[in-house]
């Protein structure tokens, strides 16, 4: 199953088209690095006229405010959080064009945890995609935050 997340997109491939959703053209150039194997792409071209809707950094707490000690929960949490506010104007994973993910005192195991997550919500759709560690978020139990731009679908 983890397999069909490192097959190489190919401009034109099947792949290529099955990531293409909700009106997002989401390109990997030849002439850049194929990023697919870390879950996002390079390109996303979203067509003129486009209502988007911005969504605020989702942080890694549950419902009652409380954060996890553990990286893992924050994270899962953290995604939970976008997939909930993408819900609320009436978008999918499908419909976002771009994330941003924030990470404190960022290494290599956060970053394979938060890219199972992300998985785990986007599936086989990459998003574009900044990771920028940070040395802390807005509250001291914060680990992560992540926030996302998403093209609504028509009628919302």
């Amino acid at each position: 199953m983890l397999e069909s997340y490192y097959r190489p997109m190919v401009a034109g491939s099947a792949m290529e088209s099955d990531m293409t959703t909700s009106r997002i053209q989401l390109l990997n150039p030849p002439s850049l690095y194929d990023p697919s194997p870390n879950a996002y792409s390079q390109l996303a071209i979203v067509p003129a006229g486009s209502r988007l809707a911005f969504i605020s950094g989702q942080g890694g707490d549950e419902p009652d405010g409380s954060f996890s000690p553990d990286f893992r929960t924050q994270a899962a949490a953290a995604f939970r959080n976008l997939g909930l506010a993408l819900a609320a104007v009436g978008a999918g994973p499908a419909q976002v064009a771009k994330i941003l993910v924030m990470i404190v005192d960022h290494d290599m195991e956060k970053l394979h945890i938060m890219q199972e997550e992300q998985r785990r919500l986007f599936g086989t759709h990459h998003p574009a995609a900044t990771l920028t560690p940070v040395p802390c978020l807005a509250l001291p139990e914060m680990q992560i935050e992540v926030e996302a731009v998403a093209v609504l679908p028509d009628g919302n």
